[in-house]
């Protein structure tokens, strides 16, 4: 008489050690793209535990520069009793890759500030030029780790995007700069809803709901639309429009000679999988096409 449990079993197990060795290889992956993040993040911390806070915190910015969440998250926990606004920039930015652990971290009480380009500034000796992370930011894996009312979210954004002709890339890249996707995120210069949208843009575009995220979805892309035609599609400008306004792009020629604005379009290019170098940031200065 055949056992058939036994025999079942006999079949699938090659079955399960494949699976288990495709889990293990998945998880593992990461570890082996990134060995220069990994011995990073390990001189770093040996660097911590002697109490040398600035090799330390130059370590950390080498991983974050490789897009390793990790590298932000570290150096936003040394920053935090010295410079909370800023260290909560960091750690913005490592949740924003995926680090879980930053929320936790996160003073929601005091806002943020840009991280600027001096990795790690605010600590004693600084910490080296912030490089955009050179490992490309993969938006539908980084979309697939989310809560599934974020990916809701994520959804009605590409959904928006494509009825307006605009890249969807972009539109969630400004989402996740903005509000990492939380329908109910306020900033503390008073910026409402997923696409943080300011009262003043609120009115502009007809939103009297900014938290229902059908409404601030709808005001961000007749907004995007109009910067669209309004700088020929560039996202650069674009990016910089939407987070210090047109009228500074104008004023500039081009991208506003702000920190934070140029950390923003970073960012955004960045999350949108379209990222130049930091000094084409900075030094952008295409002048805007006349009003149409």
């Amino acid at each position: 008489m055949v056992n058939w449990p036994n025999t079942l079993l006999f079949m699938l197990l090659p079955l399960l050690l494949i699976s288990t060795g495709i889990a293990e290889a998945a998880t593992k992956e990461p570890f082996r793209q990134a060995p220069r993040a990994i011995n990073a993040l390990q001189q770093g911390q040996a660097a911590q535990s002697q109490g040398n806070i600035s090799q330390a915190i130059r370590l950390y910015c080498v991983a974050a520069s490789t897009g390793n969440p990790e590298g932000y998250y570290r150096i936003g926990r040394l920053l935090a009793p010295r410079n909370p606004k800023l260290a909560n920039g960091y750690l913005s930015m490592a949740m924003r890759l995926g680090n879980q652990q930053a929320a936790r971290y996160y003073n929601s009480r005091v806002g943020n500030v840009p991280m600027g380009d001096n990795c790690g500034a605010g600590v004693s000796g600084g910490g080296g030029h912030f490089a955009v992370p050179t490992t490309p930011f993969n938006l539908d894996a980084y979309l697939a780790r989310q809560s599934p009312a974020k990916r809701k979210l994520a959804n009605q954004l590409r959904q928006a995007a494509n009825r307006h002709d605009i890249d969807p890339r972009l539109v969630l890249a400004i989402a996740i700069a903005e509000s990492n996707l939380e329908a109910g995120a306020i900033s503390p210069k008073n910026a409402q809803g997923v696409m943080q949208l300011i009262p003043a843009t609120q009115v502009r575009f007809g939103v009297t709901r900014p938290f229902d995220p059908e409404q601030n979805i709808r005001g961000a892309m007749a907004y995007l639309k109009w910067l669209h035609r309004r700088f020929d599609g560039d996202w650069v400008l674009m990016s910089a429009a939407y987070n210090a306004g047109e009228k500074s792009v104008d004023q500039y020629g081009g991208i506003p000679p702000y920190a934070e604005t140029q950390q923003y379009v970073r960012k955004v290019l960045y999350f949108a999988g379209k990222d130049p170098a930091p000094n084409q940031v900075s030094s952008r200065t295409i002048k805007p096409p006349a009003h149409r």
